[in-house]
């Protein structure tokens, strides 16, 4: 049914029960997975003042390397956990990318037939002011999503 699985994770609790629940179907399955992660852009409009160049320059570098670390890790785990059930698996750190656009891209690119993610369950006015990168997936995908909550 599926072959390859993209199992999107941003190391939350909720997404972690989103790569638990990929990782028990690709196994069942005998498919295989890529995790990926996105790292979105520095928010750079946060900052203010006269030294804007120098402080920004210093928090970018420190957020890119902190987001590059954590991905490392969270996506280690994530491998490690797919070898331990004898799944094949890849892992993705995309920087400076909005999570959905990359999602639906690395779908696409990767041949992936299958897209499992979380999703925080909000709905209404919460949803609108607090986006949702699950329905903008839904909204824009040629293939099955898989959302776990």
């Amino acid at each position: 049914m599926y072959k390859h699985l993209l199992i999107a994770t941003d190391g939350s609790e909720l997404a972690e029960k989103g790569v638990a629940h990929g990782l028990t179907l690709a196994s069942g399955l005998g498919a295989a997975v890529t995790f990926v992660n996105v790292t979105e852009p520095f928010p750079i409009f946060a900052w203010g003042g006269a030294m804007v160049g120098y402080a920004a320059g210093d928090e970018l570098a420190a957020y890119e390397e902190g987001a590059r670390q954590y991905a490392k890790e969270m996506l280690g785990k994530c491998k490690a956990s797919a070898e331990a059930l004898g799944v094949s698996a890849k892992v993705l750190h995309v920087e400076n990318g909005k999570p959905a656009e990359a999602i639906l891209e690395l779908s696409q690119n990767l041949g992936c037939d299958l897209i499992v993610m979380a999703s925080h369950g909000r709905r209404g006015l919460g949803r609108l002011l607090l986006g949702s990168q699950t329905a903008e997936v839904l909204s824009y995908t040629e293939i099955p999503v898989l959302v776990v909550r």
